[in-house]
């Protein structure tokens, strides 16, 4: 399918893989704002939210900052020093989180995903601004609201187990996708959701006691979320 908006917009934002030595220190040192960013961030959702209990354990912290780390030196590689790389962060930042919590505690906060929308819609419309782009800007805020609409109707009219967490974190992942193309935005909410029954599937299967109604869809949703990000062009 071709889009000639996110051709476009992925011209912009998308620098050519990075090699000089100052280049890596850049990936690299990105990467480490994220981990402490994913460390930092830990300690605030235990204030925001204490019902969800005590800091996680030292391996689950060293565990989320390692894969904030990659995604966000990821996110550093495929984006380069661009306006939109702080959005970015965030999303890998928040998503690793949110899908942290939703795993153990079948949970998405509203105290994370409402101002995750908030921040990303900010920082993209700076970003937007700078770069004279605010067609992208217009395209994400109507990407999040036929995400979100889209996933509203799925867990209303079907019984794969989608709550009403998932169709809230479907606005800002949709927020990010559209801003980069309706390519990204297609592929992003469609690859979620079969990822998501696919999974529900399987453990379905494995243990005949969990419901698709326990299985963790947020997960899912940001993997393939993040994955179109870094890897469609």
């Amino acid at each position: 399918m071709s889009d000639p908006a996110a051709a476009g917009t992925a011209s912009l934002l998308f620098a050519q893989p990075l090699g000089s030595f100052t280049d890596v220190l850049f990936i690299a040192g990105v990467g480490l704002a994220g981990a402490c960013l994913s460390l930092l961030a830990e300690f605030l959702i235990r204030r925001a939210l204490p019902r969800l209990g005590a800091l996680p354990t030292l391996r689950t912290r060293i565990t989320t900052a390692a894969v904030t780390f990659a995604l966000s030196a990821l996110l550093a590689w495929r984006l380069g020093p661009s306006p939109e790389l702080p959005a970015y962060l965030l999303l890998a930042v928040a998503g690793v989180q949110l899908a942290r919590i939703d795993l153990i505690h079948h949970l998405l906060p509203n105290r994370m995903v409402l101002p995750l929308l908030g921040a990303g819609l900010m920082l993209l419309g700076a970003a937007a601004g700078v770069s004279g782009e605010a067609g992208n800007l217009l395209r994400g805020v109507a990407g999040g609201l036929i995400l979100f609409i889209s996933y509203l109707i799925l867990a209303l009219t079907s019984r794969n187990g989608l709550g009403m967490g998932d169709v809230k974190l479907a606005a800002p992942l949709g927020l990010y996708l559209g801003y980069l193309g309706w390519s990204h935005l297609f592929y992003g909410g469609a690859l979620g959701f079969v990822t998501g029954g696919i999974v529900s599937v399987v453990i379905v299967l494995k243990n005949r006691g969990n419901k698709p109604k326990e299985v963790a869809y947020g997960p899912s949703m940001l993997a393939a979320g993040l994955a179109v990000i870094l890897l469609f062009p």
